[in-house]
């Protein structure tokens, strides 16, 4: 089974209740990487949804919602650090393949960390970089038991 990095979006979507079917898709993806043990989550994604939860009053997490909800990302996700290595792969990323600096900052820790499959809805959907694809869960072909 493959190791699948989550991008920040699918963290803000399963608790975005303006969005049911977005949000319900997030939830079954974090639930099923959970049971399956195949999700894993970087420094910066995990950053991007505190900072989401935080100032996005669409979401209407209270302060205490948030840290349970941080919280239990921790627990139920291996989590990436960004390293020095890290950044330099993702300013590579940007020269070589005109990726956004935090899209290639997401691609180069899955690809230092040897993750092969990114979860997120800001890349080309099965765009494939140095061995990373991009799967956007959100398109109506999606199939989560194809991942597994």
């Amino acid at each position: 089974m493959p190791a699948i990095l989550l991008d920040t979006n699918i963290l803000v979507y399963a608790n975005d209740q303006n969005n049911p079917a977005k949000q319900e898709c997030a939830q079954q993806i974090i639930r099923v990487l959970y049971t399956e043990s195949q999700g894993y989550l970087s420094i910066q994604s995990f950053s991007e949804f505190s900072n989401v939860a935080i100032r996005k009053s669409r979401l209407s997490l209270s302060l205490e919602q948030v840290v349970e909800q941080i919280s239990w990302f921790v627990r139920i996700f291996r989590l990436l650090d960004l390293t020095p290595l890290v950044i330099l792969e993702a300013v590579r990323g940007v020269q070589t393949y005109g990726l956004a600096y935090y899209d290639a900052q997401l691609w180069a820790c899955a690809k230092l960390n040897q993750i092969p499959i990114i979860f997120s809805e800001d890349f080309q959907d099965g765009q494939t970089i140095e061995g990373v694809r991009f799967v956007n869960p959100f398109t109506e072909t999606f199939q989560l038991e194809k991942w597994l």
